[in-house]
């Protein structure tokens, strides 16, 4: 989802369904980008569902430091909101050691990330995860070991 966040003035993005997939040797899974630049932008209510990773390099992703060649952006942050974004029963593998990661905002921080059922490993060892800025809750089998 994205990308977010170019315009001060944008309409937002709310209750998208990524439902049944699979993911085999990309770049990024499933991923919500923004720029860092001010906005008003939104993303909320967002549920990937049964998803399977096949070495993705990015397999969960929430970059809201997104900033091109340093394209009009340096030194500033993202003001898209991003609330209310569930993982459910993703699994597979990670092409990197970090299989999960919430590179959010300083200015609006995520707030309602939910990880349930996740289970996604790196060269049939744990992956890790990162967050920065982001708060949620975790149910079920959670692997790579959260920090949220």
């Amino acid at each position: 989802i994205g990308s977010l966040g170019k315009d001060v003035n944008e309409a937002g993005v709310q209750n998208v369904t990524v439902k049944t997939v699979t993911f085999t040797g990309t770049e990024n899974g499933l991923r919500i980008k923004s720029w860092a630049r001010p906005s008003n932008g939104f993303v909320k209510g967002v549920l990937f569902e049964d998803a399977t990773m096949q070495k993705s390099q990015n397999p969960i992703i929430i970059d809201q430091n997104y900033c091109p060649h340093s394209e009009d952006c340096p030194g500033q942050v993202s003001g898209v909101k991003i609330s209310q974004v569930t993982y459910k029963n993703i699994h597979g593998t990670s092409a990197t050691e970090v299989a999960v990661k919430f590179d959010c905002s300083s200015k609006d921080p995520c707030t309602g990330i939910i990880l349930e059922d996740v289970n996604l490993t790196y060269d049939n060892q744990p992956a890790e995860s990162s967050c920065t800025n982001a708060d949620g809750t975790t149910s079920g089998l959670i692997e790579p070991t959260s920090c949220l």
